[in-house]
């Protein structure tokens, strides 16, 4: 069994993560591994798309990309 540790949170807090938890057919537990590893994802493709983003930024990188993958979809500069 992997070590574990208490986290203290509000009762409120508590029971609208269990009520969340039950309804994916989760264990708190189980939910709580699994929300830690959806916001670990979002904050790395997070990052990825920034550095993307300055990568479009270097000489000849969106002349590359497109030889390589295709035309990038079209974007102002203002990333809109």
């Amino acid at each position: 069994m992997a070590d574990t540790t208490t986290v203290e949170v509000d009762t409120d807090v508590h029971d609208r993560l269990a009520a969340l938890a039950a309804d994916r057919g989760l264990s708190l537990r189980a939910y709580l591994a699994q929300l830690a590893t959806a916001q670990e994802n979002e904050a790395a493709l997070t990052r990825a798309a920034r550095a993307f983003e300055r990568a479009l930024e270097r000489p000849g990188f969106r002349e590359g990309f497109t030889r390589d993958f295709g035309r990038l979809a079209s974007r102002d500069r203002t990333g809109g």
